[in-house]
């Protein structure tokens, strides 16, 4: 018989999964602890954009709390590592035995090699491999200037004027020919040898569908709980086969159908996924974070409707620019617009909004959760500016916390 879930189990599932139905560890945080959670996850999004912190960043704040942000660096930038780069959900921080696996399955030709004349994309193919074989690991500025390449900027160029260099470089690294060794401190990739980044990786085993099998396991270990989209999304894999791969899973016993009241859709559960009694987690979630992937099941697992508002114009956005779900327990209470002003130690709160039903103890809550980000993000102050309907209540329970009148978890102290 298929086993039949509430809402609130499924809820429960999921957090367990994602590593955030738990209170967090006390003290400080191990790069034992990191690993694990990365394993967890089994991949992080990776995006440019540093309004709070770089995006791969977060979810291990999330889950973990103050740590430091160095021992990701160790993982992806020394031997043997532990994650490395590659396409999935999106340019992601993936686990090296992932890797070719995606590269069966993840099939992107948008960088822009495909439109140069076969002759002219071969010969700087040959010129790049040749100078990453004999040389350090070179960003794309650094291989252009060893190449002696010199290219008239296009401003009308597709593929954000990216020269030749540059598209050939990322043409490679789809093809898992080369690999980020690291990054700069602006972000950019440090390219070599994907031979040099993991140099014992293991060619595949069995066929196109079995690789697709490990990806959707790995996806459903994830979610703990979804429907054949869910898993899909994860690592960005074809629906129409993945709904193929999740019947062999379910034949081999790696998924059970179970189906949740309210939800209409064929619904898995991993066979590893618990269950918790209760979710008490905290956390501000990053706009990238694998709980937050896919919007139709954020709606139908927590009645929360998200968009990142980053590219819309200033005048129509609804919340602000980099906007930070809150989950309180086992729901998605309120999002907050945050800026780490560096220049002058704050954290600036743009904006703050309570969703519907949202519990009698989310402002106070939410200013522990941002005085534990404060700190982590090296800042000395947080600041709630008067947007929102939350912004009254968050900015008092602020001013309780800095004036003594709460205790370190967000309760009042006895007198």
């Amino acid at each position: 018989m298929t086993a039949s879930l509430s809402l609130s189990e499924a809820r429960r599932i999921a957090l367990a999964a994602q590593g955030l139905a738990k209170i967090r560890p006390a003290g400080p945080v191990t790069a034992r602890a990191v690993g694990r959670t990365f394993a967890q996850l089994q991949l992080v999004q990776i995006d440019s954009v540093n309004v709070v912190a770089r995006s791969h960043y977060l979810p291990f704040f999330s889950r973990l709390g103050d740590y430091d942000p160095g021992i990701l660096h160790t993982m992806a930038g020394r031997k043997p590592r532990r994650m490395m780069e590659y396409w999935a959900h999106e340019a992601s921080f993936i686990r090296p035995e992932h890797f070719q696996d995606l590269l069966v399955w993840q099939k992107r030709s948008w960088v822009g090699a495909h439109h140069l004349e076969p002759h002219v994309r071969q010969d700087m193919e040959d010129r790049v491999l040749a100078a990453l074989s004999a040389g350090r690991p070179m960003t794309a500025s650094e291989l252009t200037a060893e190449l002696g390449h010199e290219e008239a900027a296009d401003r009308g160029n597709w593929g954000w004027n990216w020269n030749i260099v540059k598209r050939v470089l990322e043409h490679l690294f789809e093809q898992g020919r080369i690999s980020a060794a690291s990054r700069t401190p602006q972000f950019e990739r440090k390219y070599t040898l994907t031979s040099r980044v993991v140099p014992d990786i293991a060619a595949p085993s069995g066929t196109a569908e079995d690789s697709l099998d490990r990806l959707m396991d790995a996806a459903a270990q994830a979610h703990g709980i979804g429907t054949v989209r869910c898993f899909s999304d994860y690592f960005r894999t074809p629906v129409k086969a993945g709904a193929e791969s999740v019947r062999r899973l379910v034949q081999a016993g790696r998924l059970l159908p179970v189906s949740v009241r309210g939800w209409d859709r064929e619904t898995y559960k991993h066979i590893t996924a618990k269950v918790p009694r209760r979710a008490e987690g905290r956390a501000l979630l990053s706009p990238f974070d694998s709980l937050v992937f896919e919007r139709r099941r954020l709606e139908e697992l927590h009645g929360f409707h998200y968009r990142i508002e980053i590219y819309t114009p200033a005048a129509k956005r609804q919340f602000g620019y980099y906007v930070l779900p809150f989950l309180l327990r086992d729901g998605i209470v309120a999002r907050v617009d945050l800026k780490a002003d560096r220049a002058t130690g704050r954290l600036l709160v743009r904006s703050a909004f309570a969703e519907l039903g949202a519990p009698a103890d989310t402002a106070v809550e939410l200013a522990a959760e941002l005085e534990l980000m404060a700190g982590w993000l090296r800042l000395q102050d947080v600041v709630v500016w008067p947007v929102g309907d939350l912004a009254g209540d968050l900015a008092q329970a602020v001013a309780d916390r800095a004036e003594g009148r709460v205790g370190p978890l967000g309760h009042r102290p006895v007198r």
